[in-house]
Protein backbone atom coordinates (compact mmCIF):
# COMPACT_ATOMS: atom_id res chain seq x y z
CA UNK A 1 0.00 0.00 0.00
CA UNK A 2 1.51 2.89 -1.10
CA UNK A 3 2.74 5.14 1.73
CA UNK A 4 0.42 8.73 2.00
CA UNK A 5 2.30 11.85 1.59
CA UNK A 6 1.88 14.22 4.18
CA UNK A 7 2.68 17.86 3.51
CA UNK A 8 5.38 19.63 5.68
CA UNK A 9 4.05 21.37 8.27
CA UNK A 10 3.38 25.66 7.27
CA UNK A 11 5.81 28.22 8.35
CA UNK A 12 4.12 30.09 10.46
CA UNK A 13 3.97 33.89 9.19
CA UNK A 14 6.59 35.94 10.45
CA UNK A 15 5.93 38.59 13.32
CA UNK A 16 6.76 42.45 12.50
CA UNK A 17 9.83 43.39 13.36
CA UNK A 18 8.98 45.62 17.18
CA UNK A 19 10.08 48.94 16.04
CA UNK A 20 13.55 49.84 17.02
CA UNK A 21 14.37 51.60 19.87
CA UNK A 22 15.82 54.52 19.01
CA UNK A 23 13.33 55.50 16.36
CA UNK A 24 10.51 54.72 19.59
CA UNK A 25 12.67 57.86 21.40
CA UNK A 26 12.79 59.93 18.16
CA UNK A 27 8.97 59.91 17.24
CA UNK A 28 7.99 60.36 21.15
CA UNK A 29 10.80 63.49 20.51
CA UNK A 30 8.78 64.65 17.85
CA UNK A 31 5.46 64.88 19.49
CA UNK A 32 6.84 66.66 22.41
CA UNK A 33 8.33 69.20 19.65
CA UNK A 34 5.21 69.40 18.48
CA UNK A 35 3.19 70.24 21.77
CA UNK A 36 6.11 72.50 22.40
CA UNK A 37 5.22 74.32 18.94
CA UNK A 38 1.58 74.57 19.83
CA UNK A 39 1.89 75.79 22.94
CA UNK A 40 4.48 78.41 21.56
CA UNK A 41 2.18 79.68 19.07
CA UNK A 42 -0.46 80.34 22.11
CA UNK A 43 -2.16 76.80 22.26
CA UNK A 44 -3.70 77.01 18.32
CA UNK A 45 -2.74 76.96 15.08
CA UNK A 46 -2.78 75.19 11.54
CA UNK A 47 -0.95 73.29 10.63
CA UNK A 48 0.83 75.17 7.91
CA UNK A 49 1.49 77.91 10.36
CA UNK A 50 2.80 75.04 13.08
CA UNK A 51 5.14 73.63 10.69
CA UNK A 52 6.59 76.74 9.24
CA UNK A 53 7.14 77.27 13.15
CA UNK A 54 8.48 73.79 13.45
CA UNK A 55 10.70 73.38 10.51
CA UNK A 56 8.76 70.20 9.72
CA UNK A 57 7.02 69.06 6.40
CA UNK A 58 3.11 69.34 6.51
CA UNK A 59 2.86 65.60 5.65
CA UNK A 60 5.03 64.58 8.57
CA UNK A 61 3.46 66.39 11.07
CA UNK A 62 0.21 65.50 10.42
CA UNK A 63 0.80 62.08 11.08
CA UNK A 64 2.22 63.15 14.59
CA UNK A 65 -0.80 65.77 14.84
CA UNK A 66 -3.16 62.38 14.52
CA UNK A 67 -1.82 60.35 16.86
CA UNK A 68 -1.74 63.15 19.34
CA UNK A 69 -5.25 63.62 18.44
CA UNK A 70 -5.95 59.90 19.18
CA UNK A 71 -4.23 60.57 22.63
CA UNK A 72 -6.34 63.51 24.01
CA UNK A 73 -3.21 65.69 24.37
CA UNK A 74 -4.49 68.53 20.62
CA UNK A 75 -7.99 68.42 19.71
CA UNK A 76 -8.81 69.50 16.09
CA UNK A 77 -11.44 72.02 15.41
CA UNK A 78 -13.45 71.12 13.07
CA UNK A 79 -14.80 74.23 11.97
CA UNK A 80 -11.21 75.89 10.87
CA UNK A 81 -9.05 72.30 10.91
CA UNK A 82 -6.92 74.12 13.47
CA UNK A 83 -5.05 71.71 16.17
CA UNK A 84 -4.96 73.09 19.65
CA UNK A 85 -3.85 71.65 22.84
CA UNK A 86 -6.24 69.06 23.97
CA UNK A 87 -7.87 68.06 27.02
CA UNK A 88 -4.99 65.91 28.91
CA UNK A 89 -2.53 68.34 27.68
CA UNK A 90 -4.53 70.91 29.77
CA UNK A 91 -4.62 68.36 32.76
CA UNK A 92 -1.14 67.59 32.69
CA UNK A 93 -0.69 71.56 32.58
CA UNK A 94 -2.36 72.09 35.26
CA UNK A 95 -0.93 69.44 37.36
CA UNK A 96 2.39 70.82 37.12
CA UNK A 97 0.89 74.61 37.98
CA UNK A 98 -0.45 73.06 41.43
CA UNK A 99 3.38 71.25 42.36
CA UNK A 100 5.23 75.11 41.75
CA UNK A 101 6.39 76.76 44.51
CA UNK A 102 8.43 79.61 44.48
CA UNK A 103 10.13 79.61 47.61
CA UNK A 104 10.99 75.83 46.85
CA UNK A 105 12.53 76.71 43.88
CA UNK A 106 14.21 79.78 44.42
CA UNK A 107 16.33 78.08 47.20
CA UNK A 108 19.13 76.92 44.75
CA UNK A 109 19.35 80.04 42.81
CA UNK A 110 20.26 81.67 46.41
CA UNK A 111 22.90 80.04 47.27
CA UNK A 112 24.30 80.40 43.81
CA UNK A 113 23.32 83.60 43.86
CA UNK A 114 25.51 84.07 47.52
CA UNK A 115 28.65 82.09 46.66
CA UNK A 116 29.20 84.08 42.97
CA UNK A 117 28.55 87.71 44.66
CA UNK A 118 29.57 87.15 47.95
CA UNK A 119 26.07 88.86 48.97
CA UNK A 120 22.93 88.08 51.06
CA UNK A 121 20.33 86.50 49.05
CA UNK A 122 16.57 85.86 50.07
CA UNK A 123 12.99 85.14 48.60
CA UNK A 124 9.92 86.93 49.85
CA UNK A 125 6.14 87.13 49.36
CA UNK A 126 3.67 89.24 50.04
CA UNK A 127 2.23 88.71 53.01
CA UNK A 128 -0.64 90.05 55.23
CA UNK A 129 1.56 92.49 56.60
CA UNK A 130 4.13 93.17 53.24
CA UNK A 131 7.09 91.57 51.71
CA UNK A 132 7.81 89.51 54.12
CA UNK A 133 11.11 87.50 54.29
CA UNK A 134 10.70 83.34 54.19
CA UNK A 135 14.25 82.65 53.16
CA UNK A 136 17.36 83.54 53.57
CA UNK A 137 20.99 82.18 52.38
CA UNK A 138 24.01 84.65 53.86
CA UNK A 139 27.99 84.59 52.97
CA UNK A 140 30.56 83.25 55.54
CA UNK A 141 31.04 86.78 56.65
CA UNK A 142 27.42 88.50 56.62
CA UNK A 143 26.58 92.12 56.84
CA UNK A 144 24.95 92.73 59.98
CA UNK A 145 21.50 93.55 59.11
CA UNK A 146 18.02 93.09 60.71
CA UNK A 147 16.91 90.72 58.11
CA UNK A 148 15.76 87.12 59.19
CA UNK A 149 12.98 85.03 57.59
CA UNK A 150 10.02 86.19 58.62
CA UNK A 151 11.07 89.82 58.61
CA UNK A 152 8.00 92.76 57.01
CA UNK A 153 9.97 94.68 54.64
CA UNK A 154 9.25 98.35 53.65
CA UNK A 155 6.86 98.49 50.23
CA UNK A 156 7.98 101.89 49.16
CA UNK A 157 11.38 101.76 50.65
CA UNK A 158 13.18 98.53 50.27
CA UNK A 159 14.19 96.98 46.63
CA UNK A 160 12.08 93.56 47.64
CA UNK A 161 8.94 96.06 48.35
CA UNK A 162 9.38 98.15 45.27
CA UNK A 163 9.57 94.93 42.97
CA UNK A 164 6.10 94.15 44.15
CA UNK A 165 4.29 97.64 44.24
CA UNK A 166 5.71 98.21 40.41
CA UNK A 167 3.92 95.07 39.07
CA UNK A 168 1.11 95.02 41.42
CA UNK A 169 -1.47 93.41 39.58
CA UNK A 170 -5.07 95.40 38.82
CA UNK A 171 -7.10 95.53 41.68
CA UNK A 172 -4.20 95.52 44.06
CA UNK A 173 -5.28 99.50 45.41
CA UNK A 174 -4.19 98.22 48.71
CA UNK A 175 -0.14 98.06 47.88
CA UNK A 176 -0.67 101.95 46.57
CA UNK A 177 -2.16 103.00 49.18
CA UNK A 178 0.25 101.91 51.81
CA UNK A 179 2.87 103.35 50.09
CA UNK A 180 1.67 106.19 49.98
CA UNK A 181 1.18 106.18 53.92
CA UNK A 182 4.82 105.37 54.02
CA UNK A 183 5.84 108.09 51.47
CA UNK A 184 4.30 110.71 53.74
CA UNK A 185 5.83 109.12 56.84
CA UNK A 186 9.37 109.50 55.53
CA UNK A 187 12.22 110.70 56.72
CA UNK A 188 13.78 113.88 55.08
CA UNK A 189 16.37 111.84 53.25
CA UNK A 190 14.01 109.38 51.87
CA UNK A 191 11.72 112.17 51.01
CA UNK A 192 14.70 113.38 49.09
CA UNK A 193 15.02 110.90 46.52
CA UNK A 194 11.15 110.91 45.95
CA UNK A 195 10.29 114.38 46.50
CA UNK A 196 6.96 114.42 44.78
CA UNK A 197 3.58 111.93 45.17
CA UNK A 198 3.94 111.43 41.51
CA UNK A 199 7.18 110.28 42.03
CA UNK A 200 5.63 106.94 43.14
CA UNK A 201 4.58 105.95 39.66
CA UNK A 202 7.79 107.36 37.75
CA UNK A 203 9.45 104.78 40.07
CA UNK A 204 7.31 101.97 39.47
CA UNK A 205 7.34 102.63 35.67
CA UNK A 206 11.43 102.51 35.93
CA UNK A 207 11.03 99.12 37.62
CA UNK A 208 9.01 97.62 35.41
CA UNK A 209 11.30 98.90 32.46
CA UNK A 210 14.24 97.46 34.21
CA UNK A 211 13.03 94.53 35.00
CA UNK A 212 14.43 94.89 39.05
CA UNK A 213 14.46 97.68 41.69
CA UNK A 214 17.86 99.16 43.16
CA UNK A 215 18.20 101.13 46.34
CA UNK A 216 20.53 102.66 48.41
CA UNK A 217 20.99 103.14 51.92
CA UNK A 218 16.83 103.91 51.33
CA UNK A 219 15.89 101.31 53.29
CA UNK A 220 18.58 100.32 55.79
CA UNK A 221 21.37 102.77 56.15
CA UNK A 222 24.68 101.56 54.61
CA UNK A 223 22.99 98.34 52.69
CA UNK A 224 22.36 98.60 49.21
CA UNK A 225 19.51 96.00 47.78
CA UNK A 226 18.70 94.48 43.97
CA UNK A 227 15.15 92.58 43.50
CA UNK A 228 14.01 91.04 40.91
CA UNK A 229 10.18 89.17 40.61
CA UNK A 230 9.72 85.18 40.10
CA UNK A 231 6.17 85.32 37.84
CA UNK A 232 4.62 82.40 37.40
CA UNK A 233 1.90 81.11 34.19
CA UNK A 234 -0.52 84.02 34.70
CA UNK A 235 2.00 86.78 35.08
CA UNK A 236 1.54 87.33 38.32
CA UNK A 237 4.83 88.03 40.91
CA UNK A 238 4.71 85.42 43.21
CA UNK A 239 7.56 86.57 44.52
CA UNK A 240 11.09 88.45 44.60
CA UNK A 241 14.28 87.35 45.18
CA UNK A 242 17.14 89.93 46.49
CA UNK A 243 20.36 90.56 46.97
CA UNK A 244 22.14 93.10 49.62
CA UNK A 245 25.27 93.91 50.68
CA UNK A 246 27.32 96.99 52.44
CA UNK A 247 26.92 100.10 49.90
CA UNK A 248 29.84 100.18 48.18
CA UNK A 249 30.97 97.02 48.41
CA UNK A 250 29.31 95.84 45.48
CA UNK A 251 27.85 97.68 42.14
CA UNK A 252 24.24 97.35 43.16
CA UNK A 253 23.21 99.62 39.64
CA UNK A 254 20.42 98.38 37.17
CA UNK A 255 23.30 97.35 34.79
CA UNK A 256 26.23 96.00 37.65
CA UNK A 257 27.08 92.49 37.02
CA UNK A 258 24.78 91.63 40.25
CA UNK A 259 22.05 93.15 38.59
CA UNK A 260 22.46 90.90 35.71
CA UNK A 261 23.24 87.41 37.80
CA UNK A 262 19.83 88.36 39.45
CA UNK A 263 17.86 88.75 36.16
CA UNK A 264 19.19 85.71 35.14
CA UNK A 265 18.43 83.76 38.04
CA UNK A 266 15.11 85.35 38.07
CA UNK A 267 14.31 84.75 34.65
CA UNK A 268 15.34 80.95 34.69
CA UNK A 269 12.74 81.09 37.47
CA UNK A 270 9.96 82.76 36.26
CA UNK A 271 9.98 80.20 33.16
CA UNK A 272 10.01 77.57 35.49
CA UNK A 273 7.00 78.32 36.68
CA UNK A 274 5.29 79.03 33.21
CA UNK A 275 5.71 82.68 32.93
CA UNK A 276 6.34 83.65 28.43
CA UNK A 277 7.69 86.89 28.81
Amino acid sequence: MPRRRTDPPATPPALPAPPDRRQRVQAASTGVEVLKGLADLDGRASLSALAVHLGEAPAKLHRYLGSLVDAGLVAQDSATQHYALGAEAIRIGLAAMRQVDAVRLAEPALARLRAALGLTAFVAVMGNHGPTVLRLDEPGLPVTVNVRPGSVLSLLWSATGRVFLATRAEGEGPLAAEALAEWRAATPAQRAELPARGDIDTLCATVRQQGLATVHDSYLRGISAVAAPLIDHSGRTVAVITVLGASGAFDASAGGPAAGLLRDEARALSTQMGATA
